[in-house]
């Protein structure tokens, strides 16, 4: 496992960026011009969909998707010259965050540098042409990692942008072997001990179709060996289906709770309500309160908070990805949460988030009771998903609290506590 994982991780907050469509230009020069309302939200780290050149054979929409890369060392030229983003990095950098940015292994698109210089380097169907082992992702071509030497340029590859950046999200991760993440890992962390390493992990139903077709399908517990982060889909299923009333909010709170025991101590989860694959949150949660209780909720989650460019908007629609689809930044229905999210980063910043024993209960009212218990320290939330006021039970002792959010007085009754149908954290 990543035993260098750095746990002050989960103290920190992701903010992720679609250049294309997070402004009207599209270009890293409107994102630079960003960056002090984007450090105001408590942002740590900015990370970037990708960045470089996109495949024109097979695309997708009018100008393809950001995966469906045609070279991994250059720059889309719609979004501005290598120069233009190290600038902006380094302004990154001056505003006291982290950049990190998207490195896409699984694939390329069909016209791409590698598949002309490399055709070697791929996997090929039965006839014996370009193919990918996912079917519906007909815009790329899969490679093949049988081949060492493309092991020694995709690490070549990774030093070229460990160079400029600070960590890299990598997607579809656990369709690459172990083995190259794990080399990938020492020898750019060798040189960089503090570089952050993100996996896109997937949902355990696609890791038992790949595995049951034979395909490399790495579980979160495999990749925590290279990474120092996983995504949060090894119980999304859970949580979606409570939103789809498929299965009770106790049925989600048990799965956050399984994390505790099947991952190292130093594990660290991606706490998305939201990204680029999934629907918006304002969509999921259209009552305003809802809303609120469940961005709260994420903050307050064991691991790193992540924030979708918009998501601060109540931005309800879901960009294309292959498409222009700019997205308004500003709020929809008056329900911006800007401020809530600049309150939760900074509560996010209290040691308790930092090592705890995390548990997580739910009630018949679907309200969410959420503790952290450090040696030292304690913290409870408490997140209405229906919005409503109604009485918990939380383990505390009798007495006045001041809420960490609104910092109001609440107070602790026989153990009970009224909640007006807002979140509520109480730090002890």
């Amino acid at each position: 496992m990543a035993y260098t994982t750095d746990i002050s991780l989960r103290n920190k907050m992701i903010y992720q960026i679609f250049v294309r469509n997070y402004s009207p230009e599209g270009t890293f020069k409107a994102v630079e011009d960003d960056l002090d309302r984007i450090r105001s939200l408590g942002t740590d780290i900015v990370y970037f969909l990708p960045i470089y050149p996109i495949g024109i054979e097979k695309r997708k929409g009018s100008l393809g998707s950001p995966y469906a890369i045609s070279d991994y060392r250059a720059i889309n030229p719609e979004y501005g010259t290598l120069d233009d983003f190290k600038r902006l990095v380094s302004a990154i950098h001056e505003h006291d965050m982290k950049c990190m940015i998207d490195i896409v292994y699984n694939h390329t698109s069909p016209d791409s540098v590698l598949s002309e210089e490399h055709p070697d380097w791929f996997y090929r169907k039965e006839d014996g042409s370009f193919g990918n082992r996912v079917g519906d992702w007909t815009d790329i071509i899969d490679l093949d990692y049988s081949s060492k030497e493309l092991w020694d340029y995709q690490i070549e590859t990774l030093k070229f942008w460990a160079d400029i950046v600070d960590g890299f999200r990598c997607d579809v991760a656990p369709l690459v072997p172990i083995e190259f993440w794990i080399r990938a890992r020492q020898e750019i962390n060798s040189g960089k001990p503090d570089f952050i390493w993100l996996a896109e992990s997937v949902e355990p139903g696609f890791i038992t179709h790949l595995r049951s077709r034979g395909l490399t399908a790495l579980s979160d517990s495999e990749l925590y060996r290279a990474f120092d982060i996983c995504y949060d889909y090894d119980i999304y299923g859970k949580y979606t289906g409570y939103i789809e009333r498929k299965n009770l909010l106790t049925e989600y709170a048990d799965a956050v709770n399984s994390q505790e025991y099947i991952y190292p101590a130093n594990y660290v989860k991606l706490r998305f309500l939201e990204n680029h694959d999934q629907a918006r949150a304002a969509f999921l949660f259209p009552d305003p309160v809802s809303l609120r209780n469940i961005t709260a909720f994420s903050f307050f989650q064991k691991g790193i908070a992540f924030i979708y460019a918009g998501q601060e908007f109540s931005a309800s629609h879901l960009p294309t990805l292959f498409d222009r689809d700019t997205v308004k930044m500003s709020s929809e229905n008056s329900n911006d949460l800007s401020e809530l999210i600049k309150k939760l980063s900074k509560i996010k910043k209290d040691p308790v988030f930092t090592d705890s024993m995390y548990e997580v209960s739910s009630n018949a009212d679907d309200v969410i009771v959420a503790i952290h218990t450090s040696k030292a320290n304690k913290a409870v939330g408490i997140f209405s998903l229906k919005g409503i006021s109604t009485g918990v039970s939380v383990d505390l002792p009798d007495g006045l609290y001041t809420d960490a959010i609104s910092s109001e007085k609440i107070e602790i009754v026989r153990g009970r506590v009224v909640t007006k149908g807002e979140p509520l954290i109480i730090l002890v």
